[in-house]
């Protein structure tokens, strides 16, 4: 499981380095495709795979399918962990982002996501706002059980 939010640099090839804590995770390799923020989604084969079945099983008829299809497909590329922990960011998604020196790696359990630190503080600043939380999220049922 992917947790917690660390902060690092990329190289001079645009080579992140990955979490030590996340990188058993991707031995068997890994996806990396546009998030749906200014963000940047990494997910293990094992998730891509079953991002992209339930992806496959949408008609190509219903508009929003197919812009979910482009949106994640057409921005995806698989990367391998190298021998010093790092992954390439290909230079399009640095450039989506707007990264080329510093990246915060974030956690979000199945997958972490990829932002650039000045993104990562505008989305701290919206989820530390506990009055508008008390709103957004009461809809969702995090009960538990009995």
């Amino acid at each position: 499981m992917f947790l917690g939010q660390y902060h690092h640099t990329l190289d001079e090839k645009g080579r992140l380095t990955i979490p030590s804590a996340f990188r058993e995770a991707l031995t068997g390799g890994a996806f990396l495709s546009q998030g749906f923020d200014r963000n940047l989604m990494v997910m293990t084969a094992d998730y891509f795979q079953q991002v992209y079945q339930r992806i496959n099983a949408m008609s190509i008829t219903d508009p929003a399918a197919r812009l979910l299809r482009r949106l994640l497909l057409s921005s995806a590329y698989q990367v391998e962990v190298d021998k010093s922990g790092r992954i390439l960011l290909p230079q399009t998604l640095r450039e989506f982002i707007g990264s080329e020196a510093e990246a915060m790696v974030v956690g979000q359990g199945e997958y972490f996501e990829i932002w650039t630190p000045a993104e990562w503080s505008l989305q701290m600043q919206t989820l530390q706002d506990a009055d508008a939380n008390a709103g957004r999220f009461q809809t969702l049922n995090l009960s538990t059980g009995a």
